[in-house]
């Protein structure tokens, strides 16, 4: 739900997976009830990654898959979904439009995390997508622009 060019409510419904998650702005995060959080991994030696296009990510994804512990690709909303909830630590996307990012951007945000392009800026239609629990964020940014 967008208000004054602000998304102020969202949700992600995974029938499949038998999931729901939401967000209110300033209300917090939740998936099938229940409260969430980006989890408090501060090194990237420690984090769980994922992507959806290996083949189209910059080459500073390279560095960021050999230093983390766990590289999986896990699907477009999905893994930002999971950064939410702590159990992804970075999840990006090449390209989103605003139906994929706007949702997940609310709720990774109300759970503590953060959400730009690859290059640092505010997501866009058709622009890069990356989620982080806030902590690795300027980081993984960083690498993804070299």
């Amino acid at each position: 739900l967008v208000r004054d060019g602000e998304v102020v409510c969202s949700l992600v419904s995974a029938p499949a997976l038998g999931r729901r998650w939401w967000a209110t702005r300033g209300g917090g995060a939740f998936a099938d009830g229940s409260r969430v959080r980006v989890s408090a991994v501060s090194s990237l030696e420690s984090a769980s990654v994922s992507t959806t296009s290996a083949r189209r990510m910059p080459g500073g994804w390279k560095a960021i898959v050999q230093r983390a512990w766990s590289n999986r690709g896990l699907g477009d909303f999905w893994q930002h979904c999971l950064v939410a909830e702590g159990s992804l630590d970075v999840a990006c996307d090449s390209v989103m439009k605003l139906w994929d990012y706007a949702p997940v951007q609310l709720l990774v945000e109300e759970a503590g995390g953060r959400c730009t392009t690859y290059d640092g800026g505010e997501p866009a239609v058709d622009a890069s997508f990356v989620t982080t629990n806030g902590l690795l964020h300027d980081e993984v940014v960083s690498l993804l622009g070299a």
